[in-house]
């Protein structure tokens, strides 16, 4: 708890509702968070005070900010510009600083008499020219591996000229990836033309590329040379092709694409280029701390474009986002031209902030050691059922009974979509009597959450979703506990079909189906076969116990008090045989004598 809270709410209750950027500051001063208000009273007056909705991140913040300070602006978007000016200039620890730790890539043109298109990492190369810098060495590879097969450059290690004649064209000329500079029919001039044009095309794109190269074909073709005329022709189908394979939007030329992943409490950004009708470059971003996601993309689209010139006139955005309007004005007046977010919900452009989701799950996977299908799965689950927020821990709760006895119920926990076996639970139904499932999860979710209620740390914190291995019936049993509780913890099941596989995701209203969603179906069958198996298991194993213990009480002064300590002095038949008659006189607290009759029972019963 933070002791100068006292003073910050007073502070910050004496405080203008004019618009404005406010800064926090630690005990030495140091600024760790700007952030911009429409009414800098109303904004600053929420840190200090109780709030359930409080992100980790926000709560991390409000612990450490010392003091604040103030700047009154004439409107909001004076306000949003100097924010982001405040944030580069001063590097707050809590804002969203984009630091990427790729290094940057370069297209790499050699100066010699043929020169040749690779990638490179640096430009330490002095006999050279270079296209960049690009974040992507991803994009820079295909970009110069696609120049090279249009424009069949040559890719070999043979120097030239002084390889000409030498040896026989490689495959690549005979499948025609390769002009066969070898053989020595092309001139330096003729080769370094079409260098240039594979150059123009890097710089340019594929439309500009296409136009002039469709000028040229027209050209030549009516100067009657025929076969130049037929070689551009083949250089502007193969543009064609790869536009295709790359499924670039016909209708739109230069765009980015926007999208988030979030798992683990962390989040990631990726940024998809298109220039010229192509993908030239993607950039990622670890952001750290995720925390509301409208407040997120708000904070990263400011400081990302902010500090960028190259600012397309469309960017497709993954959700909804905070000061949507001004943040487009401010783009609008840096860029000197029309700029709009789009947020698809179908068809192509939606196929595009799926490429740039995927792109920020995979980075997310890579940072947090969890696979991008664990990542997409709990985010799938998120927008299916409704949460306010990505599930990071889940339980799942299963009965399990042979007819009307030994029945048990089995408590599971997954944890940013994978089990957490620390958390396991078991409970043995104590209240329930003849063969009732809804009494009986009714029995398991009360005592655990009383548990929860009197204050037992083994079973806190609440999860963010409960999954029972039920129906409809389930729910509204289990309902009627969590109210009557005043617990509030989203509530769903899970439905089997015929064949014990999982079905749907049962709610109050309905069924919600899941078979179209791989991640998602695989992450819910998991839980639902895992909950199933460990209850299943607890109850063979309860069942296994009482038989021993009734086994034990065949001798005479073994009651069940004496067999249970027993059991659970050992655990196993094969171990109890093991032990000597003094270990079993131990456990058992028997005499001498006793112990005796005991271990001679065990050797010839076990």
């Amino acid at each position: 708890m933070n002791e100068r809270l006292p003073y910050l709410r007073e502070k910050a209750n004496r405080l203008p509702t004019e618009p404005g950027v406010y800064l926090m500051k630690d005990k030495t001063g140091l600024i760790i968070y700007v952030g911009k208000a429409k009414a800098l009273k109303n904004r600053v007056t929420t840190y200090f005070h109780s709030n359930p909705q409080h992100t980790a991140k926000t709560l991390k913040l409000v612990d450490t900010i010392y003091d604040f300070d103030f700047i009154v602006t004439h409107t909001e978007l004076d306000a949003l510009v100097l924010e982001a000016s405040l944030i580069k200039m001063h590097q707050p620890k809590y804002n969203i600083l984009l630091k990427d730790d790729k290094g940057y890539n370069y297209i790499k043109i050699s100066r010699e008499p043929y020169p040749r298109l690779t990638y490179a990492l640096n430009t330490n190369d002095p006999n050279a020219d270079y296209i960049g810098p690009f974040t992507s060495g991803y994009t820079v590879k295909q970009a110069v591996e696609e120049a090279n097969t249009i424009f069949m450059l040559p890719t070999c290690h043979r120097s030239f000229p002084s390889s000409f004649g030498k040896e026989r064209p490689c495959l690549n000329h005979h499948i025609k990836k390769c002009m066969g500079v070898c053989r020595g029919k092309i001139s330096s001039e003729e080769y370094r033309a079409i260098v240039d044009e594979a150059i123009a095309y890097l710089r340019n794109g594929s439309k500009t590329s296409v136009e002039q190269l469709t000028a040229q074909m027209e050209e030549a073709a009516e100067a009657l040379e025929f076969e130049r005329a037929a070689k551009l022709r083949d250089r502007i189908a193969a543009i064609t092709r790869l536009q295709h394979a790359q499924k670039i939007l016909d209708y739109k030329q230069e765009y980015d694409i926007v999208g988030a992943a979030q798992n683990v409490g962390l989040a990631s950004f990726a940024v998809v280029k298109y220039r010229g009708g192509r993908l030239v470059d993607k950039e990622n971003f670890f952001i750290g701390d995720e925390y509301d996601g409208a407040a997120m993309r708000r904070d990263f689209l400011l400081s990302y474009y902010s500090s960028r010139d190259d600012i397309p006139k469309e960017i497709y955005i993954d959700e909804e986002f905070e000061d949507i309007e001004l943040i487009t004005q401010l783009l609008r007046e840096k860029a000197g031209h029309a700029v709009k977010f789009v947020i698809p919900h179908r068809g192509d452009g939606m196929a595009q902030v799926t490429l740039a989701k995927n792109n920020a799950g995979e980075y997310l996977a890579l940072k947090t050691g969890r696979t991008a299908k664990e990542i997409k799965a709990l985010e799938d689950l998120k927008e299916l059922l409704g949460l306010e927020k990505i599930p990071e821990v889940i339980e799942s709760y299963d009965i399990s009974n042979f007819g009307e006895t030994g029945m048990v119920g089995g408590m599971i926990v997954y944890r940013n979509g994978r089990p957490f076996k620390a958390g396991y639970r078991k409970f043995g139904i104590k209240t329930v009597v003849g063969q009732n499932d809804y009494a009986c999860m009714q029995e398991v979710l009360r005592r655990r959450m009383q548990r929860y209620l009197d204050g037992d740390e083994s079973f806190s914190p609440l999860p963010d979703l409960i999954l029972l291995d039920g129906g409809k019936g389930h729910i509204s049993a289990v309902a009627e506990v969590l109210d009557e509780m005043k617990i509030d913890v989203p509530l769903f099941g899970l439905v089997k079909d015929s064949k014990h596989r999982t079905r749907a995701i049962a709610k109050a209203g309905g069924e919600i189906s899941i078979s179209a969603n791989r991640p998602l179906f695989a992450l819910l069958t998991n839980i639902q076969d895992e909950v199933h198996r460990y209850s299943i298991s607890f109850q063979r194993a309860r069942h296994k116990q009482k038989t021993y213990t009734l086994e034990l009480t065949e001798i005479k002064g073994i009651g069940e008090a004496k067999a249970r300590a027993l059991l659970k002095t050992f655990r196993t038949k094969q171990a109890m045989k093991e032990a000597t008659p003094e270990q079993l006189r131990q456990a058992a607290k028997v005499s001498g004598e006793k112990a005796e009759e005991l271990y001679r029972f065990i050797q010839e019963r076990f």
